[in-house]
This record gives C-alpha cells, structure tokens and sequence, in this order.
C-alpha cells in the first residue's frame, strides 16, 4: 500500500516536472521556444488527464485516495496552460522578445502546478510567492510602458506584504504543531479539543494574505489597471494566478474551521468586494476592464463561500470562473457584443412596475429552493445551504423580468432558463461535493450578514433600472464609475511610502519620447 501511494505521489508531480524542464530548456537555449512550450504543455495536460481517470481505478483497486483538490486543479492548470501556450504564439507572431516572453509564462505556470499539487505549507508558500514573481515579469512585457510599470510596482507592494503574513503564519503554525505538512496539521486539528491562540492567528493572516493577493476591495486597483500585458498575460492572470488564493484556503479548510475571526473576515471583505465590484462592473465600457471587475467580484464570491464553510462551492466556482475567464479574454470580440446585452444600466424599453420585480424573485426562489428539495429527495446526501440558494435564486431572477416581447412567451422562457440552470448548478454541485473538503456550519450572524448584502445588490438594480434617471442613479453613478475612489486613496498612500521607480528603459522613453515612437513602428 505504501509503494502504491509513493507512486502516485510522484505521478503527480510529474506533470508540474514537465513544465521546469521546459523552463530550464527555454532559458538554456533560443532556439524554437514557442515548439519546446507547446510540446510541454501537450504532455503535461496529457499526464494530468491520465492522472485523473486512473484516480478511480487506483481508489477500487488499491484503496488509494487520491489527492481530489489537486488532481482537479492539476487538469484546470494544465489546461488552461495548453490553450493560453498556443493562443500565445499567435497572438505574439512577430513581436520582439518572445523567447523572454515564453521563459516567464513557462515559470510562472511552473509555480502554479507546484502549488497545486504540493501537500507542504512551505513548499506552497514559496511557489504562490514565486507565481507572483513570474507574474510580474509578464505584466512588464512591455519595459517602455509607464501605466505597466505602476500598475505592477503596486501588485509587487500588496504581493510582500501577503509573503509577510505567511512568512508569520508559517513560523506559528510550526510553532503549534511542530510540522508544516498538510497532514500534519490536519491531524492536530482533529485531535485537539480547541485550537491554540497561534493557529487562530495563523488562520487569520492566510485569510489575509488571500485577500492581498485576490484584489479584494480597496486593495483591488492593480487588477483593474493591469491592461498593459498582451491578452495572454491577462487570460493567465484572472483565469489561472489571482484565484490561487481560494485553493489555499481550500487546502487549509480544517485551519479555516477553527477560526471565527478568519470566517468572519472572509466573510465580510468578499460580500462586500462581490456587491461594490458587482455595481461598479455595470458602468464600464471597455471590456477588459469590464472582465477585471468581475474578477474582482467573482474572488470576492469565492472568499465569501470559504469564509460560510462552503468548500465544495468555492471550488466549483474556482474551476467555473477559469474557465469562463480563459474563453472571454481570448475572444474579447464575442464578449463585446454579450456585454451589451447584459448591460444592467441601460434603460429598458418596457419597464413594469416595481412589484414586477418582487414577484419575479419570489417566483426564482421558490424554483430554487424547490428544485434543491426535489434533489434532495433524489439523493439525501445532498444538501445545499440556504445562503447559497438565495443568492443563486437572485441572481437568476433577472431572467424573469421580461421587459420586451410577449409577456407569456418570454415568461415561458424565462421559467425554463431558471429551471434548467438551477438542474445544472445543483448538478455540479453534487459531482463537486465528493472533491472538496466537508461543509461546516456556519455562523448565523454571517448568513444573516451574506443574504442582506445580496438583497440589497437586487434592490438596488431594480431601483436603477425602473428609475435609471433619478436623483439616486445621478448621484450613485459617478461613484461607481469611480469605483468608489477606493484605489485613488490606497494608491496615494502607498505611493507615499515607497514610490514606483522606473525601468532603465522606461526613463530613456521618458526622456526621449522619440524612441516610443521608433519602438512602435517597429
């Protein structure tokens, strides 16, 4: 049994091995980098797939049970590594620098497998601190850029600061449980009747360096203004780096369990992030900016779920929002016209009364709730929290409004999108319950807290959309479009304690704005 577990414990390493050889490969030599790249990708997307249908053969055969979070996120990375690896190659046909371009992206996914599939605290801290590295080179791809060079002066800032909160939260878990294995330390949890003061600390600060890390609010402007890099880089980014943070804290899901101050703090900063982002989202334009505020609310969503003890949820919709992240940077075309579609603060052109929107959200929550009961008759080991239906149940409410056409044939439809995305959400939910860590209880006070902000999300875009030229949209317009001016406060500050210096190459641009103009040309 032993000598099964080590073998499976180094196929899962393998696939992330494919990609440092591919690295050391590519810095070694110039030649061919994009082949070596492509080739890299293919077979480690090939070995994580075979790694996760023989997962199954192994747990009937053998006993073994597999790693399910990091084999699952193993074929998310691999995957979105080969798309972005191949989109990347045309993309960047032509453009000077794409050997330095292919070294960065091949370390930076490196460090995200190596996270993924790590079970050290350490060896985990290190690869999301050196994604962050990796990362920083990709967003300064372009040296004679000004905005790129702020934008990631500020992430490098918000990215030690995070290294400094693990750095301490390591040291007082090893000073705990004297280990820093995963299972280690799921071991002492089940074993003690009450966590230390340390670990309720240490579950705090990997709170906090998860939310530095996923651009939760008023920390969330390097996200937003990070549309320097090509759109690889920003595919990469939103899809595969800035949601690293969930997955950890998904990893230390018994760590979280402990610690009301971390649920709470999770709880507070991503319900709150979701709703702002979420508003301040329906006032853009461009749409990559567009996608980035939805990044924001999206980890502000997930955050959320792990700080309500829902595992399974928060990793479903880590995979969920990848891949949509993935598909909407690289066909920024197609996005375009979809966004025009759901734009919520355009005026309708057949409003109907207020109540209308009530009943449509009444009628939404009973075919949620209904449908989630039906289920659990079906299967009783699945149980979905009402929190999470609630809000699933707003969310879909919109798609009853019915402003334009036939009232009974958009109802008609309405009621049947409802219907079938709430059969596929419930679905995915029970194929992901198995994957991640038990559900915990949550507290009261949280649920309360996480259903007022969301109605209050709901009433506040029916108000908008019945009145879209009313002294409230007037005066709450300029603010959301301004984000709230949360990162023009964060950014004076930060700027004030340690100012952005320039590349070499971006103070001779400065300089000689002659030599931007050459560089374009070129």
């Amino acid at each position: 049994m032993e000598c099964d577990k080590m073998v499976e414990l180094n196929l899962g390493w393998s696939a992330a091995l494919v990609y440092v050889v591919g690295y050391l490969l590519v810095s070694w030599s110039a030649a061919r980098p994009w082949r070596v790249a492509t080739a890299v990708a293919t077979v480690s997307l090939l070995i994580s797939l075979a790694l996760l249908l023989a997962a199954p053969v192994a747990a009937l055969l053998y006993g073994y049970e597999a790693d399910k979070v990091g084999l699952v996120a193993a074929v998310l990375v691999t995957l979105l590594g080969w798309v972005i690896v191949r989109y990347s190659q045309r993309y960047l046909a032509g453009e000077p620098g794409q050997q330095r371009f292919v070294r960065s992206l091949l370390f930076t996914i490196t460090a995200v497998m190596i996270l993924v599939v790590s079970q050290h605290l350490v060896v985990i801290v290190l690869a999301w601190s050196a994604t962050s590295v990796g990362l920083h080179h990709l967003l300064t791809f372009y040296p004679d850029r000004k905005a790129a060079q702020v934008v990631a002066h500020k992430k490098f800032l918000f990215s030690r600061l995070a290294e400094i909160c693990l750095v301490i939260a390591l040291w007082l878990i090893y000073q705990a449980v004297g280990s820093l294995s995963l299972s280690a330390l799921q071991q002492h949890l089940a074993g003690a009747t009450q966590a230390s003061a340390g670990l309720h600390l240490a579950a705090v600060l990997f709170a906090l360096a998860a939310i530095l890390k996923t651009a939760q609010l008023p920390l969330h402007g390097w996200l937003i203004q990070v549309m320097e890099a090509p759109t690889p880089v920003s595919a990469l980014l939103h899809a595969g780096v800035v949601n690293m943070g969930g997955l950890v804290l998904i990893r230390l899901a018994d760590l979280m369990a402990v610690s009301v101050s971390a649920q709470w703090l999770l709880v507070v900063v991503g319900s709150l992030t979701a709703v702002l982002a979420g508003l301040v989202m329906l006032t853009r334009v461009s749409v990559k900016v567009r996608l980035a505020w939805s990044t924001c609310a999206q980890m502000g969503f997930m955050l959320m779920e792990i700080g309500l003890g829902l595992y399974e949820l928060a990793l479903l919709h880590l995979v969920a929002h990848s891949c949509y992240k993935a598909y909407s940077f690289l066909s920024a075309g197609e996005t375009v016209r979809y966004a025009r579609l759901g734009d919520m603060l355009s005026p309708a052109d057949g409003q109907r009364p207020y109540g209308w929107y009530l009943i449509t959200a009444v009628v939404s929550v009973l075919l949620v709730f209904g449908s989630a009961e039906l289920w659990h008759l079906l299967l009783p080991e699945l149980r979905v929290p009402a929190a999470a239906l609630w809000i699933v149940a707003l969310g879909l409410a919109s798609l009853l409004w019915v402003e334009q056409g036939s009232l009974l044939r958009q109802w008609v439809s309405g009621l049947v999108r409802v219907l079938t995305l709430t059969q596929l959400y419930l679905l995915w939910h029970w194929l992901f319950s198995g994957l991640a860590p038990t559900a915990t209880q949550a507290e009261p006070g949280a649920l309360v807290w996480v259903v007022a902000c969301f109605g209050a999300l709901y009433a506040i875009q029916i108000w908008l959309r019945r009145y879209p030229s009313g002294r409230f949209a007037r005066r709450f317009y300029p603010w959301a479009f301004g984000g709230f001016y949360l990162d023009e406060t964060v950014t004076r500050l930060t700027f004030k304690i340690w100012p952005v210096r320039f590349s070499a190459v971006q103070a001779r641009t400065m300089a000689n704005p002659t030599l931007k103009s050459q560089g374009e040309s070129q």
